[in-house]
């Protein structure tokens, strides 16, 4: 999600899922965890220099607007945080020896039933595929 807000290599792969999204030809998923997860990513790209006061403010802003533009077109679905979600993400960092938010992000997907599941990290875009998601990795 990163990549939506923050010009990145290849984040025209990312711009080409979102205007799917606006074209109504799929739906975007992610856990409420995620949108913590972008802020502090943006945040680290602010005390690295990586980027600009102004740059992360309107980052900042672009990622909620957006979030809830797509909400009530009904492009994107944001799954909330519940004990059943949790449960399987327990399991999950002990099979594979991941984080808890990395485990959260493929339980995600898993509840829901995605179709794809999108990654810049390369071991996770393993462990999704271990578990049977069609994962894509993006660098």
């Amino acid at each position: 999600m990163v990549k939506r807000y923050v010009e990145a290599p290849r984040s025209k792969i990312v711009r080409e899922v979102y205007l799917k999204a606006y074209l109504a030809e799929l739906v975007i998923a992610f856990s409420s965890w995620n949108i913590g997860e972008v802020l502090g990513s943006f945040d680290i790209a602010l005390i690295r220099g990586n980027l600009s006061q102004k740059d992360y403010s309107s980052a900042r802003k672009r990622l909620f607007l957006e979030t809830r533009r797509l909400i009530r077109l009904e492009a994107l679905k944001l799954i909330p945080l519940r004990l059943k979600l949790l449960i399987e993400c327990w399991s999950l960092l002990e099979r594979h020896h991941i984080y808890q938010a990395d485990a959260l992000q493929i339980a995600s997907t898993k509840i829901i039933n995605a179709t794809n599941f999108f990654t810049g990290d390369k071991k996770l875009y393993e462990v999704a595929k271990a578990e049977g998601l069609n994962s894509i990795l993006i660098t």
